[in-house]
């Protein structure tokens, strides 16, 4: 052992090497290969020791190089976007107005309203602004508004960045411009530029620099005050201290709010009336607590809700606050409205000044300096008004709304709303939903012809009873016909002329209430129709509107098309013609905009003239004869058989016209209002639109005869060509199959003036249908028409509606003619 030890020799490390190989190929060249862990040679450090190769992944090392690339580039544009917007922010911010100076009202202008003909309306303004300082604010009113428009905004930049990434998605998404302003900061940078309402995405941008640089330029509280003072608030409020006396001023709380030695109305306001004000904010016609008291109080309560949630309201507060009632219409004052040549278009005006506000904002509304071209004609608005003043002049009787549209156009030609705007500004033409009676017929016949039933098949008529279906089993429905008159049996033409409840009560159950509903929303009413089986007579949940009713009626005569036109929503009737900005520019670019009629079919066209023909028939000898003007006409009366509300709507070859007649606060049974008997669709209602139809046909001929003696003047030797003009241009529509029995027949009489009509000037009438007796309207002489109104009457509330369902053996509030 000894001796082998001493042979061995280490060599210095300087010397050593050791040599592993990792396959039997790279052994020593001049020797065979070595198994595995056998030394090279005399080396003691060389080994050949086996090692497991794993081949590298195949492309590997170019996937992480495009990994790293994309990191790389990705680093670099966020850096260049970052950078792209600081740069934007601080360019923007030398252009920052200096909107404590007030700079957003310097180049306001009013915007004027004009009738059809280019004569001024009026104008649209907020004279009645009331700047208020930071500390005349109180707490409970900013709260209010914080909490339901930008709950972040004592935190925030002025630019809430989860809403811009929101809004940026939607625009994307949607191809288009979608989501608006979040912040506080935002919305009134948005309001004092004037901004139209479609904004490109660089355009909104713009908004966040600016809304950005005014947070650190203004403290939170002069941002809230100057945003109050100058936001939109409905009825003409424009700022918050002329909201507070616009909704509740009048109320017995807050009586002297606002005038010398008292507080001003907003330091009084309550957290229940903070929060309505707050909630108006975002949709100063939706919320309208005069026009949706109903989405009016879910609003308020949801903010009272917020507000609670975020702490600003404790439990008793908020319980307290959410049953308290909204303001009554009555109380709501919005600014008083001048007349016009002695003609009250308060109610036309604020109707379409809304319009204008909901399309334009109320910035631009308000101080952009637009020209509005109405559809209003101020001579047919003057004899609407002496129509109705001839016969309801007294200040304690009922009123009337009346409502003309002319049929090719779906233009509204008057409007009369109730009495005086200025004492009751609630419109009974277009918010004044009251029951139809049987004026509502006229749906359930369109359905019964579409659906195939002969205006010759045969009905009985008497005491109806119906049992149909409800919650609780089967209910009976029992139908009468007023006063008790019934035929034994009659056709549907018949019972169309003498409005015969028995017989449309069997007619529209058969057709089905489901399917007249539907079909009388596409011919124009927008308000919730029940399908209760008294609305086949008109006993409805929710009224209609006169304006609305007006409009659907337009449906059957345009030939079954419903009338609208590109400046209005949901297929409305139609108020404004021509909006122009003149230098400025309108929400989609353009410095105008140009009303065009829209057609819908609704009806076939032999159901629309075959329904014409007959409802004829209720003007030539049945429950209108009242209405008839020698000259063709068509339409249908309409009484509840409380005798609460009585309606007669028609139309000759150039207008449809609506006329409602009730008590305008509530309520209220006609029962000897007319010459000490019921009032009846045939009486007032017939006789107020036989005086405006025959004195629109008055000015038609006065416009035609002047435009002749024009062109005779201009071209001696040509005609001036025949047919009716109008300031507008537009042309009557072409008769029909139902008009050609009478439209020929010339007028029975020289059309008197308005005021020169009595109930007594109706021409003579045709015998009544011989085989049908009157059932619904007997034939009552016309009380003499009482002089001018010497006060208005009491401000206007909407009834909530007559009831009109099945159950137990009630007639239905229904209608008789």
């Amino acid at each position: 052992m000894a001796a082998t030890s001493s042979r061995l020799r280490v060599r210095p490390l300087s010397e050593r090497r050791a040599t592993f190989c990792s396959s039997p190929e790279e052994a020593p060249e001049n020797g065979p290969p070595l198994p595995p862990g056998v030394r090279h040679g005399n080396d003691p450090l060389s080994f050949y020791t086996p090692v497991e190769l794993v081949a590298p992944p195949i492309g590997g090392r170019p996937r992480l190089k495009k990994l790293r690339f994309l990191l790389i580039l990705s680093a670099v544009l966020l850096l260049g976007l970052i950078s792209f917007v600081f740069g934007m922010f601080m360019a923007v911010a030398s252009t920052l107005p200096s909107l404590d100076n007030r700079q957003e009202f310097n180049n306001a202008r009013n915007s004027v309203l004009l009738d059809d003909l280019g004569r001024p309306l009026g104008v649209l303004s907020h004279q009645n602004q009331i700047l208020l300082t930071p500390g005349q604010i109180p707490r409970i009113v900013k709260d209010a508004v914080i909490s339901i428009e930008d709950k972040r905004f004592e935190s925030n930049s002025g630019v809430d960045i989860r809403a811009i990434g929101r809004a940026f998605v939607q625009d994307v998404l949607h191809s288009g411009n979608v989501q608006g302003a979040s912040t506080i900061e935002q919305q009134f940078v948005k309001n004092a530029l004037q901004a139209q309402s479609h904004r490109t995405i660089f355009e909104k941008l713009r908004e966040v620099a600016l809304a950005y640089q005014l947070a650190h330029k203004w403290s939170k509280e002069k941002i809230i005050t100057e945003y109050l003072n100058t936001i939109y608030f409905g009825n003409g409020a424009y700022g918050i201290e002329a909201a507070a006396r616009t909704y509740f001023g009048q109320d017995v709380n807050h009586l002297g709010c606002g005038t010398p030695k008292h507080q001003l109305c907003v330091q009084q306001l309550e957290p229940a009336e903070a929060a309505l004000l707050a909630g108006i904010i975002q949709s100063p016609t939706g919320y309208d607590p005069v026009t949706h008291p109903a989405q009016a109080r879910i609003r308020r309560n949801l903010v009272l809700k917020q507000m609670f949630e975020q702490g600003y309201l404790t439990r008793s507060d908020y319980e307290e606050s959410i049953a308290q009632a909204l303001p009554a219409p009555k109380d709501i004052q919005p600014p008083h409205q001048t007349l016009v040549e002695g003609i009250d278009v308060g109610y036309f005006t604020s109707w379409v000044s809304q319009q204008v506000i909901e399309r334009y904002t109320a910035t631009r509304a308000f101080t952009g300096g637009l020209k509005i071209r109405t559809t209003l004609d101020l001579d047919m608005q003057r004899a609407a008004e002496q129509a109705v003043n001839s016969y309801l002049p007294g200040p304690e009787g009922p009123t009337a709304a009346l409502v003309a549209i002319e049929n090719s156009t779906g233009e509204v030609r008057a409007m009369v709303g109730g009495r005086n705007y200025n004492e009751s500004p609630f419109n009974l033409a277009t918010e004044g939903e009251r029951q139809p009676g049987s004026s509502f017929k006229a749906f359930d016949l369109a359905a019964a012809l579409q659906d195939g039933i002969s205006p010759d098949s045969v009905w009985s008529s008497h005491v109806k009873t119906f049992y149909v279906p409800s919650a609780q089993g089967k209910e009976k429905f029992v139908v009468h016909n007023d006063e008790g008159s019934y035929s034994g049996s009659d056709s549907l033409i018949g019972a169309t002329a003498f409005s015969d409840n028995s017989i449309y009560a069997e007619v529209g159950l058969k057709v089905g209430t489901h399917r007249i509903a539907r079909l009388a929303h596409r011919m124009g009413i927008r308000t919730p129709i029940s399908t209760n089986p008294a609305m086949t007579i008109g006993g409805l949940k929710v009224g209609v509107t006169p304006l609305d009713m007006a409009h659907a009626y337009e449906t059957i005569a345009h030939g079954g098309e419903r009338v609208s036109g590109t400046l209005v929503g949901d297929s409305a009737p139609v108020g404004i013609q021509e909006v122009d900005a003149g230098s400025r520019i309108l929400s989609d670019g353009h410095h105008r905009d140009v009303e065009h009629t829209m057609l819908s079919r609704v009806l076939p066209t032999g159901v629309a003239e075959t329904e014409t023909s007959m409802l004829q028939t209720v003007l030539q000898y049945g429950t209108a004869r009242a209405a008839a003007i020698g000259q063709f006409a068509a339409g249908k009366t309409g009484t509840t058989s409380n005798f609460g509300d009585a309606w007669f709507v028609g139309w000759n070859k150039k207008y449809t016209v609506a006329v409602w007649v009730g008590y305008p606060t509530r309520l209220i049974p006609m029962t000897t209002d007319f010459g000490g008997k019921p009032v009846f669709g045939g009486t007032f209602p017939a006789l107020i639109w036989h005086n405006f139809m025959l004195s629109a046909l008055h000015v038609e001929k006065e416009r035609a005869e002047h435009a002749a003696a024009q062109g005779n003047a201009k071209d001696t030797g040509k005609g001036a060509g025949g047919g009716t003009t109008t300031g507008t241009g537009t042309t009557s529509l072409p008769e029909t199959a139902g008009h050609s029995s009478t439209t020929s027949e010339p007028p029975s009489s020289t059309p008197p003036t308005p005021s020169s009509h009595s109930p007594s000037a109706a021409p003579s009438q045709p015998a009544p249908h011989p085989a049908t007796p009157q059932t619904s309207e007997p034939a009552t002489p016309a009380p003499t028409p009482a002089a001018p109104p010497s006060s208005p009457p009491s401000p206007a509330t909407p009834p909530s509606g007559g009831g009109g369902t099945a159950g137990g053996t009630a007639a239905p509030t229904g209608g008789g003619g």
